[in-house]
């Protein structure tokens, strides 16, 4: 969005209690009903400067494939617990299991068809 005061690009944050890098869509998702979700407009070069509040009244969800969701879930967990790890060698032994894991299924899974 252009500054309605002198034409230059304006910032967009959301806040306060989220990230600098939340974008508007991701924190409409990510709220709650009757959550307030601040957002504000800078221009950094006049000084222009905007703050509006959202208040979501409702929220209507349609249900998604359950496998799915709780795949994507695990996905979530499984990459926040590798973020923390700072070992490389702890990152490399991890990849190794699972490749060995799935392998390992693989190889049951083949076996067991072969058997029907």
């Amino acid at each position: 969005m252009d500054c309605p005061a002198c034409g230059s690009t304006v910032t967009l944050e959301v806040g306060p209690d989220r990230p600098l890098s939340t974008s508007l869509s991701d924190a409409v998702l990510a709220s709650e009903e009757d959550e307030r979700i601040e957002v504000s407009r800078d221009c950094w070069d006049c000084g222009w400067h905007e703050m509006r509040q959202l208040r979501i009244e409702s929220i209507d969800t349609t249900a998604g494939d359950q496998t799915a969701v709780e795949r994507a879930a695990l996905i979530d967990e499984i990459t926040h617990e590798l973020a923390a790890i700072g070992s490389v060698d702890t990152l490399e032994e991890t990849l190794a299991a699972i490749r060995e894991q799935r392998a390992t299924d693989s190889a049951r899974t083949d076996t067991d068809d072969a058997a029907e």
